[in-house]
């Protein structure tokens, strides 16, 4: 089991992030105190929240950041609820205990699945292009994303990580629910999550006093910068 590590005084709180660069600027600072536990650190981020989390991180403390495309598997009738996760490597990660609840068909499934597979392309082609991917067995890897729901997506990326041969990662997410945060500690050295709420339903949104979607182009704004500094 990995550490957990949290603000006591934001445990249970709503809108304790102005929005995602402050809430990047906190876990900068939870991540500062402990830096000499990350030798050669990276930051991978998950798009798309991830990014503007990230680069405030990068911003505080000067590590590299990169991406990590992960896009959670979502049913037609509800963009929000993910029951699986594909990665950027093709890996395809399924909650079968949330699919059988859904009452999720096998063509369903497969539809799905294709459809979230163009996207994780289709981003990959935009976000990264050629860049190569880092060797990520020489780094400490914190992935980074702006909150953890089911954490299906974040699972994904832990298991290709793994799989890729990473030695030392850690999660950085501003606030997540208490029960995937526990679930995914099991998978990693450490979690890094100021806002642990225990609430259910739990909506990552509500951690936020300014919260919207982000599109492609302000992402392609933010590593445009990231990836030159």
């Amino acid at each position: 089991m990995g550490r957990v590590m949290d603000l006591p005084t934001l445990r249970n709180r709503r809108r304790v992030f102005r929005d995602r660069e402050h809430a990047g600027q906190v876990l900068a600072e939870m991540l500062r105190m402990e830096a000499a536990r990350w030798p050669q650190p990276l930051l991978l981020a998950i798009p798309a929240g991830g990014v503007p989390v990230a680069a405030a991180m990068h911003d505080a403390l000067g590590w590299p950041v990169d991406v990590a495309v992960v896009s959670k598997i979502t049913p037609s009738w509800n963009t929000e609820l993910g029951y699986g996760a594909v990665a950027w490597d093709g890996t395809v990660l399924l909650n079968d205990a949330l699919i059988e609840h859904l009452g999720i068909s096998m063509e369903e499934m497969e539809a799905d699945i294709r459809r979230t597979t163009e996207k994780v392309q289709r981003r990959l082609a935009l976000l990264r292009g050629s860049r190569p991917w880092p060797d990520v067995k020489r780094h400490s890897v914190i992935l980074v994303d702006d909150g953890l729901a089911t954490g299906s997506t974040m699972r994904a990326a832990v298991a290709v990580l793994r799989e890729q041969g990473v030695q030392r990662l850690a999660l950085a997410v501003p606030t997540g629910h208490a029960e995937a945060i526990w679930r995914l500690a099991r998978e990693v050295d450490t979690v890094y999550c100021p806002n642990i709420r225990e609430e259910t339903p739990y909506a990552v949104a509500e951690a936020y006093q300014d919260w919207h979607d982000l599109d492609e182009a302000e992402l392609q704004t933010y590593l445009a910068r990231l990836y030159t500094s």
